[in-house]
C-alpha cells in the first residue's frame, strides 16, 4: 500500500500544477485548514472532496471492553467529515 502524501508533496504538486512557488502553495493550503477551522461550526464544504460539518452526540451507554463493566458516556460535540459522492465515484468508481 502507498504512503500518504506529505504536506510538502501536496504543496509541490500544488505549485508545479498552477505556476506558483512552493511557498505560495504551502500558504494556500494553510489558509484553506485556517479557513476550514474558523468556519466549521457552520459547516465548511471543499467542493469535489467533502464537507466538515459539527454534529451533536447524545449521551449513551457503553462497555469497558476490559472488564465489561457498562459505563455512561456522556453527550458530546464532534467534527465529522462528509465525503463527496463526486470523490466517492472517482475513488470507487460508479457502480
Amino acid at each position: 500500500m502507498a504512503k500518504a502524501l506529505t504536506k510538502s508533496q501536496i504543496a509541490a504538486e500544488l505549485a508545479t500544477k498552477s505556476d506558483l512557488t512552493k511557498k505560495a502553495a504551502v500558504d494556500i493550503l494553510e489558509f484553506i485548514a485556517q479557513l476550514a477551522y474558523k468556519n466549521a461550526k457552520n459547516s465548511f464544504t471543499l467542493p469535489g472532496l467533502g464537507k466538515l460539518v459539527l454534529v451533536n452526540r447524545k449521551a449513551r451507554m457503553g462497555r469497558n471492553p476490559a472488564t465489561g463493566e457498562a459505563i455512561k458516556i456522556k453527550a458530546k460535540r464532534v467534527v465529522k467529515f462528509r465525503v463527496a459522492k463526486a470523490a466517492k465515484d472517482a475513488i470507487l468508481g460508479t457502480k
